[in-house]
């Protein structure tokens, strides 16, 4: 079970992340500490049990994950507003990491995840991926995060995923430094990700860019009026 969100949080000076279909994203303050405040509340009617369940998802991956390095903690979820701690650091459009290290610790920070049952499951997103003040790894984002820990062939199949999508990128930010073992695993994508591009990615697309205003690779929502 999830901890309740406490009345301690200051929401007077926030800093607005993302503003969308499916809430509101800030930074706020707990006790005078940094903390990421997921809204939904401020989610459209129509959106609004899809953003709830995208909430509930997140939750159980972070109480999950709970003491695994690079990855927020969990503060609170109450059904109507989830919290969770901020790293500080930039996504990785912004920071383009070109150094061997951080896909290095990056596989290890996937590997902790796969082995407590927990796939991502987004991790084309440049922005789920942080570069930390000190140049490590770290993830955000499990709203679509696969959270049932059994361990058989689909979940295999899905980590494996995780791990080709990082790769994608080392290959786009530090491209010498891919194995041979690495490029064949970027040369053989799942056969669920070769029908998904050959089926439901246009789909996809129309669905996020007009309505949800995500654009590209970044799945960054415009801020709503």
């Amino acid at each position: 079970m999830a901890p309740a969100c406490g009345n301690t949080v200051d929401n007077s000076h926030n800093t607005l992340l993302k503003a969308d279909e499916l809430g509101r994203i800030e930074i706020a303050e707990r006790d005078g500490v940094r903390v990421i405040r997921r809204d939904i509340r401020a989610a459209r009617w129509w959106a609004r049990a899809f953003a709830r369940s995208a909430a509930a998802r997140e939750a159980r991956a972070l109480a999950r994950l709970a003491g695994t390095d690079g990855v927020p903690a969990l503060l609170g979820w109450d059904g109507r507003e989830l919290l969770r701690g901020y790293i500080a650091g930039a996504p990785m459009q912004q920071a383009q990491p070109r150094d061997r290290a951080y896909y290095r610790d990056a596989l290890r920070l996937l590997a902790r995840l796969h082995r407590r049952g927990i796939v991502h499951n987004d991790l084309a997103k440049e922005p789920n991926w942080l570069v930390r003040t000190d140049g490590r790894p770290a993830l955000v984002d499990f709203q679509i995060a696969w959270t049932r820990g059994r361990r058989g062939p689909l979940f295999r199949l899905l980590a494996r995923e995780d791990v080709r999508h990082l790769l994608k990128h080392k290959r786009t930010y530090c491209p010498e430094a891919l194995s041979a073992r690495q490029r064949a695993i970027l040369d053989t994508p799942a056969p669920h990700a070769r029908l998904w591009r050959a089926t439901g990615k246009r789909l996809y697309k129309f669905v996020a860019r007009r309505i949800f205003g995500y654009w590209d690779n970044e799945g960054q929502g415009r801020v709503r009026d």
